[in-house]
């Protein structure tokens, strides 16, 4: 198993190594922004399918919808890299609301984050699997298997640490933005030569029969799921380089440019070649199948597209386990989440997030469009909370230029909060769970906190009140019979030179119960025994009766009660079904229910 973990992850690396697990700009972009980048390839289809409820006339529509998802991109990014500058440590939308709007309402951002790095795994190997089975339907039937291998891989990928999975996927990120660099240049230059023929599509401006406000709303909302991923970078400023703020920011700003020609060259080409999305083919398939017929290059941009949606799911790899630390160390959710794995990556959280996603796959049978309002939706609502917390922060604090600062944040915050609002009004049917959701996991939070803070005060030494000085110490050893195991124990037990030591037999049967005593008396004349008879055939109830009888009687010479168990263990681990480990109850029964000290004493066979 060691060898397998070592082939697998790597070998472990010095804490004195952490500075060079950093990430610089060139990679940072690729592991932080391929959520954001890969989303162009599904969320301009996402504006289409809802106008093509109305009909393939409406599709002109998506042009001024892409303007207003474009004016939204711009407002966020320039509103989290503000946002980078005021909380340098990271935790994005989880600080920024906690510090500037109230506890529980960072909770609600932190919880949302944590649902929306899951989904963000799970839509992007969804939708890397539909590219994949666009360009082969015969694969369409493995879709939840095919997600499945591509989260594990991802997630060992993830434990080998940040650096090395930096690496690796920075040459498909940035082959993906080159390969549709080319196809948008290519398309580009088809309709500048009138390669496209003006029949292919609707005239801006066209008057359209059943079109609405609702239904525009609702296209804008679906096209802007284009954006989940925006806040990731703000997440995780403390895996850049320094100066860290600056590096983030500077990532950032490359991102939402890569982001906003990308996403309008889709829509634009989407267009201009009248493309409708089906449910066999993706809107970009359809694309660079009509820019290159089904030559090499139209294949190398499918696989391309799809390495890109599969490896999406890094951003919440890399996001979801800092944002939990963050948590964590408020005391919302364990501590483990903090400790770093043989690599340096908390790798506890990249390990839930792995399970958690594979869940939604499996439950929702990885379809790709079952899942993104959902995931829309929970990142929406920690999207409008950032800026809302930002808001206020200006407004109580009024630094230098702090107008032009509040607009910015003011204007995403009311676009934020619409997209939400018509995500939850239009697709309820969709994004109902997070209702269930956020709210159980703000119950999780607050019943974690209760208990480290009344942990606390517990483990906390006070000079004010003396500990109780143990005068003396009594030691009880249940046995089950004359064995070289119990043998073993007892002479441990003597070692320890004990003021008293009591051994307790449980028995079913009176006759039994004799013939132990006798053979006792014979094998351990100095050593006290005690027979229990239990009628009931229940081992706990004498044993732990008997125990509080004396830890009573102890506590009143302030001596300490230890319980010494013999446990044999054997030689393979599969031996243990085989037999009956009544030590093992004693033990966690006494753990939890008993004021007493434990001891084990282990009995290891040979063979």
């Amino acid at each position: 198993m060691g060898l397998m973990k070592r082939y697998l992850i790597g070998r472990p690396l010095k804490s004195s190594e952490l500075m060079n697990q950093k990430l610089s700009k060139t990679k940072a972009l690729a592991i932080l922004s391929s959520d954001a980048l890969s989303s162009v390839a599904y969320g301009p289809e996402q504006i289409l399918i809802v106008l093509l409820t109305v009909g393939t006339a409406a599709l002109w529509y998506s042009v001024p919808i892409a303007v207003g998802v474009i004016i939204l991109l711009v407002a966020l990014v320039f509103s989290y890299r503000q946002i980078i500058y005021a909380y340098p440590l990271g935790g994005g939308a989880y600080v920024v609301s906690k510090e500037n709007i109230g506890q529980r309402v960072g909770l609600v951002a932190g919880g949302s984050l944590l649902v929306d790095y899951i989904l963000t795994v799970a839509v992007s190997v969804s939708a890397g699997t539909d590219a994949i089975t666009s360009a082969f339907p015969s694969l369409h039937d493995y879709n939840v298997e095919m997600s499945i291998i591509f989260v594990i891989l991802i997630t060992i990928l993830n434990l080998r640490g940040v650096t090395e999975s930096a690496s690796i996927l920075a040459y498909p990120v940035y082959l993906f933005v080159l390969s549709l660099f080319i196809l948008i240049g290519v398309g580009i230059y088809r309709v500048a030569t009138g390669d496209i023929s003006a029949t292919d599509h609707t005239a801006i401006g066209t008057p359209v029969a059943g079109i609405s406000l609702f239904i525009l709303l609702k296209a804008f909302a679906s096209g802007s799921s284009a954006l989940t991923g925006v806040e990731a970078i703000s997440n995780a400023i403390p895996n850049f380089r320094k100066p860290e703020p600056v590096n983030a920011t500077r990532t950032l700003l490359a991102m939402g440019t890569l982001l906003a020609i990308l996403f309008s060259g889709i829509i634009f080409l989407s267009y201009y070649y009248g493309i409708s999305p089906n449910g066999h083919q993706t809107v970009v398939s359809q694309i660079a199948e009509d820019s290159f017929g089904r030559n090499i290059i139209y294949f190398i941009i499918q696989g391309m597209t799809a390495l890109i949606l599969v490896l999406a799911a890094n951003t919440g790899f890399s996001a979801f386990p800092l944002l939990a630390v963050s948590l964590s160390k408020d005391g919302y959710i364990p501590r483990m989440f903090q400790v770093r794995g043989d690599r340096l990556g908390y790798s506890n959280g990249i390990l839930l997030l792995a399970l958690a996603a594979i869940a939604l796959i499996i439950i929702f049978r990885g379809k790709t469009e079952s899942l993104i309002p959902l995931y829309a939706t929970g990142v929406f609502i920690p999207f409008t909370l950032a800026q809302a917390g930002m808001m206020r922060k200006w407004f109580r604090e009024r630094p230098k230029g702090w107008i032009g600062k509040f607009a910015i944040n003011s204007l995403g915050a009311v676009i934020s909060f619409t997209v939400a609002a018509v995500f939850f009004i239009t697709k309820f049917s969709h994004v109902w769970p997070i209702l269930v959701f956020i709210p159980l996991i703000l119950v999780v939070f607050l019943k974690i906190k209760k208990h480290y803070d009344s942990v606390g005060p517990q483990l906390r030494l006070d000079k004010t009140i003396e500990s109780m000085e143990i005068k003396g110490n009594v030691i009880i050893v249940p046995v089950s019979g004359f064995t070289k195991m119990v043998e073993h124990s007892l002479n441990y037990v003597k070692s320890l030179h004990p003021d008293r030591i009591i051994v307790v037999y449980v028995a079913f049967d009176r006759v039994q119960m004799k013939t132990f005593e006798k053979r006792w008396k014979k094998w351990q004349p100095d050593i006290r025994l005690v027979t229990l008879y239990s009628p009931y055939r229940s081992l706990i109830h004498p044993l732990t009766t008997f125990i509080d009888k004396v830890e009573k009687k102890a506590r009143e010479y302030n001596y300490s009660v230890s319980v010494t168990i013999p446990q044999f263990v054997p030689k393979k681990g599969w031996h243990n079904i085989l037999h009956n480990q009544s030590s093992l109850l004693i033990k966690s029964y006494l753990l939890h229910n008993r004021n007493v000290v434990l001891i084990t004493v282990p009995f290891r066979f040979k063979k």
